[in-house]
């Protein structure tokens, strides 16, 4: 679909890397890989506010015959080197360790959030909160902490993200009574879930969320099923936020009906309209090594999450080259636009993306298009 308001609102150069978490703790070049994936949330002032993952990379990860990657490390940040001959570094933003037995990934930047307020449209920044940026702190997040989702409970604002760490790939909690100082609260699930959604408001008084736990592993439907094995969207419910207990019916899953959902998984946190919770979540299309991401969306049932009461047939966003063509220079990946937040603004919502892993997109989208 075409929207009138739609754009890019950050692209990499406007990181100020001497304000970064890493800068003069690094004994090597980085420059910003990607600033993208933004949570989205409105502040008590009006204004809006993203906390946009900053993939900061070494400028020049091969060197002297070695592949390096970049880790924090108690304190401070390291690089570590791997022989050439025991790696494919053919991806810039990953190392892939050869003669593991499984996939063993190492990752050439290292991803810290950095808040940023926007006006109350979203189309303008109004201040870059370096002060308040949220850094790696424990050895579950040497590699970074990735792609916050915000969401505003009650009086409370609740931050999700993914901590990345040879340890544990996991989920992530932060609390706020303003949206902008952030407490570490704990993890919160202990297993690869990059997408877990906390809804807007609590139902029957229990915090919701959507997950995503990923594996190599799935069952198949039988062969006249409407559905496709595969990453879905689940359900889990807690007393606090802290304690998750998945439901036991299924959320969203991929349909054997359409390539679009040969994977899927959350976009933005369930935000509750008048005809139930409004659920933004991307679908890929296989294609190459990356795929085709696009944005779709379902409405579910504001007493019952597990009841999908209606969704979109066809992408609700897609990738914008026009968006990113001012950008040529920086791209490596194409075809990917991938919604992270959404707030109400009246008779629209303003929609924040990451576009190409690259730039934080907003889109105005008219609530008519969910009637």
């Amino acid at each position: 679909m075409k929207f009138a308001v739609d754009r890019l609102v950050l692209v990499p150069d406007d990181i100020d890397l001497a304000r970064s978490p890493l800068a003069g703790r690094l004994d090597a070049d980085t420059y910003v890989l990607g600033a993208f994936n933004p949570a989205l949330t409105r502040l008590p002032n009006g204004n809006l506010l993203m906390v946009v993952r900053i993939a900061e990379a070494l400028r020049h990860p091969i060197e002297n015959g070695h592949a390096h990657a970049i880790r924090w490390d108690e304190g401070r940040y390291a690089r570590d080197a791997w022989p050439l001959e025991s790696v494919d570094a053919s991806d810039p933003r990953q190392i892939l360790i050869r003669g593991g037995g499984w996939k063993i990934l190492a990752l050439t930047s290292l991803s810290w959030l950095l808040p940023i307020e926007l006006s109350p449209d979203g189309l303008q920044i109004m201040a870059f909160h370096y002060d308040k940026a949220i850094a790696p702190q424990h050895s579950f997040q040497c590699y970074g902490i990735e792609d916050a989702r915000i969401s505003r409970v009650g009086d409370r604002w609740l931050m999700t993200t993914c901590s990345v760490s040879p340890e544990r790939h996991c989920t992530t909690l932060y609390s706020s009574s303003n949206a902008l100082d952030w407490r570490f609260e704990d993890i919160v699930l202990d297993h690869q879930n990059k997408d877990m959604l906390i809804f807007e408001g609590m139902i029957q008084g229990h915090y919701w969320a959507q997950t995503r736990p990923l594996g190599d592993l799935y069952f198949a439907y039988p062969m006249a099923s409407d559905w496709r094995a595969g990453p879905s969207i689940n359900l889990a419910t807690s007393p606090d936020a802290l304690h998750w207990k998945p439901h036991r019916n299924p959320g969203l899953r991929p349909h054997s009906g359409t390539v679009a959902t040969g994977r899927m998984g959350g976009g933005a946190p369930p935000v509750l309209t008048d005809r139930g919770w409004l659920s933004l979540w991307h679908g890929v299309e296989p294609n190459e090594s990356v795929g085709i991401y696009r944005t779709y969306w379902s409405l579910l049932d504001r007493h019952d999450p597990t009841r999908v009461i209606q969704s979109g047939s066809a992408a609700l966003l897609e990738s914008s080259p026009e968006l990113t063509r001012p950008l040529e220079h920086h791209m490596y990946v194409r075809d990917v636009v991938f919604t992270t937040g959404v707030v109400d603004a009246g008779d629209h919502f303003v929609v924040a993306s990451g576009e190409a892993d690259l730039a934080c997109r907003i889109t105005h989208i008219p609530k008519r298009v969910f009637a």
